[in-house]
């Protein structure tokens, strides 16, 4: 008995990336792979969440340092098992609190962090030999992981045990985000210097965070996303090699920073891709140790995809980018609150957002088996098809002279810019459907309690900074701010210096202004 096919609802399936989705899918013939094992597809450990869950951030940072210590106490006390840092844009681009160019800025994207003893602040009652940090920070990376340091060692650590990571991905910055400082050349001078340090003196730092999160946020592709982070983490590998150092070493403490939207079969095809993609890149430039070749990664659900209009929608969003981001076997995880698209979360929302991690770590039964989605013919083709894709955007990036080369002809922010328009146009048309935004929509009342920074913190900051200005040693500060320029001008690694600058209460802004003498500012 033969029965008739209904009308489909659209002519063509597509992922975010165009890449047509069947309505259903052969067998495929392919060797089997073990978790653990080279090209780690099926994740980096064999036992994956069965052995350790990952790691439950909660991105926050926010007005002074004090109040980011009272909000990191209260993550602490709720179940988060590792902190992330968010700093306000002044901090980002070097610039103190003090300054023209802080006004209206000054701790509300993050917490401002002028001198060490800001960050002092921010972790009191908190031993960093006992939690890993996570840092969103690049120009300004080196000074404030020698903050870190000096506080460590302040609390009596060894800081050979402390762990954590810091962006330090200046290479998107120019690509879709623009918190940059320096020069594109001097910028992966300091990524370097930053490597090389840590290699020796913080080996369980995780130097570098390499981020597709920006690149997505900017608008582009899953696959897009993908090559182009491959692609600047490529160019970190090769920097690093030209440098002289060995990239079985190295290579360990590079993480990946990647965004889970909500194309859910998608993002799992795009992180299993990322681990396959990035052993054979490892492995082609020269790495023989598996634990180099092994790509792990931190998720961040999807800033962008969350609406104002309905916004505990976006609760259910989130669901999926952070059940996405398990399934595709990622090492560390932040969930968004759910009111993120109106203002700062209040601690509710942070508090709903980690329980979302908590309910799929312990009641979903998501992490009681490794890469539960394999053999799945529709998740086992996918993969392929991300990868062959963001492969093709590897190999123009290549043939450029590689992504530095690729930035400044301006070839990932056209990309970026055409994929963002498209997705946009096809919003505005209705062939995207937004729940709650241009369908099921609704007559709204604003919501009220938003969590808001109020600007005379700015004035706060201020005092503090003049503080701790009048009461250093003003002749160490000079010496050391011109031990950092010698330096800068030399081959000599900063790291030694900026940690000594810091240690006599350097500001931050006054490091960066030091950097920008002798390096200038990318325009």
């Amino acid at each position: 008995m033969s029965t008739t096919k209904e009308q489909e609802r659209q002519e063509q399936f597509l992922t975010d990336s165009g890449i047509e989705i069947k309505a259903t899918y052969p067998k495929l013939d392919r060797t089997e792979e073990q978790p653990g094992e080279y090209p780690f597809t099926r994740g980096v450990q064999p036992n994956m969440y069965r052995g350790k869950l990952w790691t439950m951030r909660q991105y926050a940072g926010f007005s002074t340092a004090e109040e980011s210590n009272k909000r990191y106490h209260y993550l602490l006390n709720n179940g988060t098992t590792g902190l992330s840092v968010a700093f306000d844009l002044p901090t980002q681009i070097g610039y103190d609190s003090d300054h023209a160019f802080a006004e209206g800025e000054v701790g509300k994207s993050g917490v401002a962090i002028d001198t060490l003893k800001d960050m002092e602040i921010l972790f009191n009652g908190i031993e960093l030999e006992k939690v890993t940090t996570s840092m969103t920070i690049n120009s300004t990376a080196s000074t404030l992981l020698c903050m870190y340091i000096a506080l460590a060692k302040k609390q009596g650590a060894d800081i050979k045990k402390i762990s954590g990571t810091i962006q330090n991905d200046l290479l998107k910055e120019y690509a879709a985000r623009g918190t940059y400082i320096y020069p594109p050349k001097p910028s992966m001078r300091i990524i370097t210097d930053i490597f090389e340090y840590c290699s020796n003196e913080v080996p369980k730092w995780n130097t570098i965070s390499i981020s597709g999160y920006h690149i997505r946020e900017a608008g582009s592709t899953a696959v897009q996303e993908l090559a182009f982070t491959l692609a600047n983490g490529k160019a970190y590998l090769q920097a690093a090699i030209d440098k002289g150092l060995d990239i079985d070493v190295f290579a360990r403490r590079l993480s990946f920073f990647f965004n889970a939207h909500n194309n859910f079969f998608e993002e799992i095809a795009k992180f299993r891709a990322a681990r396959r993609m990035w052993a054979k890149i490892t492995k082609d430039l020269g790495a023989k140790d598996p634990r180099s070749m092994m790509l792990r990664f931190h998720t961040q659900t999807g800033g962008s995809t969350l609406t104002a209009q309905q916004p505990h929608n976006n609760i259910i969003r989130v669901t999926l980018q952070a059940l996405s981001a398990v399934m595709g076997g990622t090492q560390s995880l932040h969930t968004n609150g759910f009111d993120e698209a109106l203002a700062l979360p209040t601690e509710e929302a942070a508090r709903i957002a980690l329980r979302t991690q908590q309910i799929i770590a312990y009641e979903s039964g998501s992490a009681d088996t490794v890469d539960p989605l394999a053999g799945s013919y529709m998740v086992e083709a996918l993969t392929d098809e991300v990868e062959a894709k963001a492969w093709e955007y590897i190999q123009r990036i290549d043939a450029m002279g590689g992504a530095v080369e690729a930035i400044e002809q301006g070839y990932m922010q056209d990309e970026i810019a055409g994929s963002s328009y498209a997705y946009q146009t096809a919003i505005e048309r209705g062939e995207k459907i937004i729940v709650g935004v241009n369908k099921f929509t609704v007559q709204e009342k604003p919501m009220d309690n938003l969590f808001t920074v109020d600007d005379s913190i700015r004035v706060m900051q201020m005092e503090k900074l003049k503080a701790v200005k009048d009461s250093r040693d003003h002749a160490a500060v000079q010496q050391a701010l011109s031990a950092i320029e010698s330096a800068a001008r030399s081959t000599e690694n900063l790291m030694p210096r900026i940690l000594h600058a810091v240690e006599h209460y350097a500001s931050l802004g006054e490091i960066a202004d030091t950097l920008r003498g002798v390096y200038g500012e990318y325009k």
